[in-house]
């Protein structure tokens, strides 16, 4: 397997400016370098749901007869989060905010409680302030205890999921808000993907998978940082995956087949982790 360095650097997710360059001139001047304009990627990503309101999700799941089972399908991983890049904490705290968040409704008492200490962990990592980690807190003891129904839960997972994107991007800076957002899609799509397998859905993922504009917001991400920081094997694993998720997403229906297919693509980049 390889190392979650490997992801990070696959992802073009460390920073990477160019030389400055000078121009002859009477007055020598430097042309500034020409740099990943993440705040316009930012703006783009506020039309799609990349990470998706719990609400939403699970309106949208069980309108397609598949809310249930997706606990079961996470995998037993530990996203450890005592390490010092936290570019890979970014994208590892993306993947447990999805466990947690698409888990609500089924994920036995003690499971849900760990991937939220999961999430908890990585916001921590990243310099979170003291206001998730105890509304985390809260709501673990209450499910430890069973003193909150599930749909209560989720109405509170709505409201802390709010806080996060904005607590990230104000504690770790902007670049951690797309990493973040890179790993709670591909865990999202691929744990989606598997429940619509599950259930032998020919019509859910038209509506759960298709979009194609998500995918275009990390093929940019690839294009732009990604030179230069993985080996080009990796690299060129990473850029069909996204182009072949975006192929899939763009057509008019996704197939039961296609849907097979998005779970074997994310299946392959989630195991960079």
């Amino acid at each position: 397997m390889l190392s979650s360095v490997l992801l990070v650097g696959v992802l073009g997710l460390a920073a990477c400016d160019s030389e400055e360059t000078k121009v002859e001139a009477p007055k020598p001047e430097v042309v500034a370098p020409a740099k990943l304009d993440i705040a316009a990627l930012q703006s783009a990503a506020e039309n799609v749901a990349l990470v998706p309101s719990p609400a939403e999700m699970q309106r949208a799941l069980e309108r397609n007869g598949i809310a249930g089972g997706l606990s079961g399908m996470v995998s037993e991983r530990t996203l450890k989060m005592d390490i010092e890049n936290k570019d890979v904490i970014a994208v590892r705290t993306g993947v447990a905010l999805a466990d947690a968040l698409l888990t609500v409704k089924d994920a036995p008492p003690e499971k849900l409680k760990t991937r939220l200490e999961t999430v908890k962990a990585g916001m921590a990592a990243l310099g979170g302030g003291a206001d998730i980690a105890a509304t985390i807190d809260d709501i673990n003891a209450r499910i430890v205890n069973n003193s909150v129904s599930r749909d209560d839960l989720i109405k509170e997972l709505d409201e802390m999921h709010g806080a996060i994107i904005p607590e990230i991007k104000f504690e770790a800076g902007e670049r951690a808000v797309p990493l973040l957002q890179a790993g709670s899609w591909l865990e999202g799509s691929n744990l989606v993907a598997g429940a619509i397998i599950a259930a032998n859905s020919t019509t859910a993922g038209t509506e759960l998978l298709r979009q194609p504009q998500v995918a275009d917001y990390f093929m940019k991400y690839v294009a732009v940082e990604g030179g230069g920081k993985a080996p080009d094997e990796v690299l060129a694993q990473l850029q069909t995956t996204l182009t072949r998720l975006k192929e899939l997403a763009s057509q008019p229906t996704l197939s039961l087949d296609d849907v097979k297919e998005v779970k074997s693509q994310t299946d392959a980049v989630l195991a960079l982790l």
